[in-house]
């Protein structure tokens, strides 16, 4: 028993003495209970993807990705830092994709009706009966903010907590919507969602992060179904 104990503490004065090991030995874990499910919904099929083990009596982090990505362009560099490590140890982490935006999705039919992102804000209620989780601290950007917050205002009783970044709970004015249609007559789906994702300084100077975001959408094999989900954004 002694050993055992022995063998216990050095393994975990390592990781406190050297936390890039320790984000390291979470992302394996992670990599290693990471889950797929595609779960129907009134509004079309959605992909969640799980990682770690649901904890008792803890809510559940659900992540909710913003127009032009899924969940792994939206969250990966959070979700992979160091500083996420305790956080992702002692929660389950639930990242859903939009309909037709998660990796392989299939090309929707012209004419496809996409749903309104009031639409996809019911999609979660379907989520979590399917796995069982009875309540979640939800973290959304951009599209998915707006997609939690009003899951939220349906809700209340499931929600323990939220992170919204960049939302925009505001219909648009008819001087926006006038701008925004001037806008699409001159430029092209994926310049829009970049001017989105980015402030005009960003983009002009074109670091490292914009770059990437920029091939993954200019290269994305599912543009029109981010063209669909932009729209639903934008009404």
């Amino acid at each position: 028993m002694s050993e055992l104990q022995e063998v216990q503490i050095t393994d975990e004065n390592a990781l406190l003495q050297d936390p890039l090991k320790a984000a390291e030995l979470a992302a394996k874990l992670l990599q290693v209970q990471e889950q797929k499910h595609s779960i129907e919904t009134p509004y079309g099929m959605v992909t969640v993807t799980i990682q770690g083990s649901p904890k008792p009596k803890r809510p559940a982090i659900v992540t909710f990705h913003d127009v032009g990505m899924d969940h792994k362009l939206c969250y990966k560099t959070l979700f992979d830092n160091e500083d996420m490590y305790e956080i992702v140890k002692n929660f389950v982490v639930c990242h859903i994709d939009a309909p037709g935006q998660e990796d392989g999705a299939a090309v929707y039919p012209a004419g496809y009706q996409y749903p309104s992102l009031d639409q996809l804000a019911e999609t979660i209620p379907c989520v979590l009966q399917y796995l069982n989780f009875p309540s979640i601290i939800g973290i959304g950007v951009g599209a998915g903010a707006y997609v939690l917050a009003r899951y939220t205002l349906s809700h209340p009783n499931t929600v323990e907590g939220l992170v919204l970044l960049n939302i925009d709970p505001n219909a648009k004015g008819w001087m926006d919507w006038a701008a925004h249609k001037l806008t699409g007559l001159t430029s092209s789906i994926p310049e829009m969602i970049l001017s989105h994702l980015f402030s005009t300084e960003e983009l002009s100077g074109n670091s490292d992060v914009v770059r990437q975001y920029k091939a993954a959408i200019l290269n994305s094999p599912i543009l029109s179904n981010n063209h669909l989900y932009w729209n639903s954004y934008n009404r």
